[in-house]
């Protein structure tokens, strides 16, 4: 290995090691919310600077090797990783948010309705794992496959505001405790928004194919569901 290579390997650790920082900060803010853990809420808060400070690592180090980059696909490696990385300080933010709102639900009375949150979170956290292993993996498929389940976790997003709504307007002294939950649900909406986003860059790398906003990747999803049916 190249004194390159083992410097893009360390970028790549770096970021993963990142990753799992923010992927473990979602699931603890959500079982904050849960539990109705404030101890848990307040030290989920105090861990998104470890995730803040990843970031700038994950900057400082691309930096450096932009410079000695000497072919395209290691290039755009480096650009992938560096906006992979802001989405994953980005993920953090969130859970930071849902961290905020679990420590004021835990000191409130509880609110006798069975929200959706945890299934929404294991969906929204599921797509950023199959992002990330699709980055492992340099597997532009598997990042495309897991791009329309965003829409899912919309739906399961709508359903929740819908049925929070729904209380407010038949209890109003729930309204407080509502808003908080509608809060954490939209914030796990982000962070499947973010998982999209790690997988539209893979595709990126993989292909120096740029399919943000545009329809390709629906296209290309509807052509391999009719292959799958056509065989």
């Amino acid at each position: 290995m190249t004194h390159f290579e083992h410097e893009l390997s360390g970028l790549k650790n770096t970021l993963l090691t990142m990753a799992s920082h923010a992927e473990s900060a979602v699931k603890q803010a959500v079982d904050a919310v849960v539990n109705r853990d404030y101890d848990l809420a307040l030290r989920v808060k105090a861990g998104d600077t470890i995730i803040d400070r990843f970031e700038v690592d994950v900057d400082e180090l691309a930096i450096r090797l932009l410079a000695k980059a000497p072919l395209a696909g290691d290039l755009r490696l480096i650009a992938v990783t560096m906006k992979i990385s802001q989405n994953l300080e980005r993920v953090g933010d969130e859970a930071s948010k849902i961290a905020k709102r679990a420590r004021d639900l835990s000191q409130e009375a509880p609110l006798k309705l069975v929200v959706a949150i945890p299934q929404m979170a294991e969906l929204a956290l599921k797509m950023l794992r199959s992002a990330l292993d699709a980055f492992v993996n340099q597997d532009p498929q598997t990042a495309r496959a897991l791009i329309p389940q965003d829409k899912e976790v919309d739906a399961l997003n709508k359903s929740i505001h819908r049925q929070l709504a729904n209380r407010m307007i038949e209890e109003p002294e729930t309204i407080a405790r509502c808003l908080n939950l509608m809060v954490v649900a939209k914030s796990l909406e982000r962070v499947a928004d973010h998982a999209k986003n790690v997988a539209e860059e893979v595709v990126y790398l993989c292909e120096a194919q740029d399919i943000r906003h545009s329809g390709q990747t629906k296209s290309s999803m509807l052509s391999a569901d009719e292959t799958s049916h056509s065989g």
